[in-house]
């Protein structure tokens, strides 16, 4: 099997890719405002995808799609990425890079419980456990470890990125009756999300105190965060014959991440962190165990 048609190979290279976002935020924020960044990286996003869709050939399923997947699109744009990333932009810009990507990645968590509630699938036990298990990591994480006193370093930037893990789990339900080719989708929506990009850079004067650094690093995140990176992680699931095993590897995502930011930002990675995140992965196990 060729390299570029081996599912774990592109698998790898979309876990790699995102496992450097959380450090290119805080860089962004460095040089842009945090709707700025939103703007541009939806902008270098689309762009991406653009291409990826030409080389792809997904331009005739574009161009068939009905006047209600168009509006479907519309408003899937504004949740995802406009509102997403805006409310976990905020979060990273309020929070230690590693504290909001550990708490963000709670949404497997929220997405296998609100999966079971819309299927109207009974709640199992063990996905209370898992709750709740996840729950304790975030607190940990949130509390610094000193969980006894609740003593909250950043009761905002917690919760903004709590908010972006509901915002992403509400996103993936409305698309989970939608049938449309992913990169087409992809396409519409990020479309959409441009579209109101400009129009909010137009409107915050975003296009007035532009630099070069700004630019580098939001295209950066557009590119390996949004764009080119989901249509790798796409095109793994779709390829392989046990999918299951390569959305396993999203695991080693926040692991990586914690390395990349401990050696570019220098941030001081508390130890309470570390045992946040195991409990918030085991939660996520035991909730893919109970299915």
């Amino acid at each position: 099997m060729k390299i570029r048609k081996n599912p774990y190979f592109l698998g790898i290279l979309a876990i790699a890719a995102w496992s450097t976002v959380a450090t290119a935020f805080k860089i962004s924020f460095q040089f842009f405002s945090v709707l700025q960044v939103l703007c541009f990286s939806i902008l270098f996003s689309f762009f991406s995808i653009f291409i990826s869709a030409i080389l792809l050939g997904k331009f005739e399923g574009i161009k068939s799609q009905t006047k209600k997947q168009w509006l479907s699109s519309a408003g899937l744009g504004l949740i995802n990425p406009v509102l997403y990333y805006f409310i976990l932009f905020s979060a990273y810009d309020a929070l230690p890079a590693h504290e909001a990507m550990i708490i963000n990645y709670t949404w497997p968590i929220f997405f296998g419980i609100s999966s079971a509630i819309i299927g109207k699938i009974k709640v199992s036990k063990f996905q209370i456990i898992a709750l709740f298990i996840s729950f304790v990591g975030i607190l940990v994480i949130a509390t610094k470890g000193n969980i006894v006193s609740i003593s909250l370093s950043n009761i905002w930037g917690d919760l903004l990125a709590l908010l972006s893990a509901l915002i992403w789990t509400l996103f993936w339900l409305i698309n989970l009756n939608d049938t449309r080719d992913p990169i087409v989708k992809l396409f519409s929506i990020f479309l959409c999300g441009t579209l109101y990009s400009i129009t909010l850079l137009i409107f915050s004067g975003g296009f007035d105190d532009i630099n070069i650094n700004g630019l580098i690093s939001s295209a950066y995140v557009g590119t390996f965060e949004m764009g080119v990176t989901f249509i790798l992680w796409l095109s793994a699931i779709s390829l392989s014959d046990r999918p299951h095993k390569i959305s396993q590897l999203v695991y080693l995502t926040p692991f990586l991440s914690l390395l990349v930011i401990g050696f570019i930002l220098k941030e001081q990675i508390h130890i309470s962190s570390i045992i946040g995140l195991f409990f918030i992965i085991l939660g996520i196990i035991i909730q893919q165990k109970s299915k």
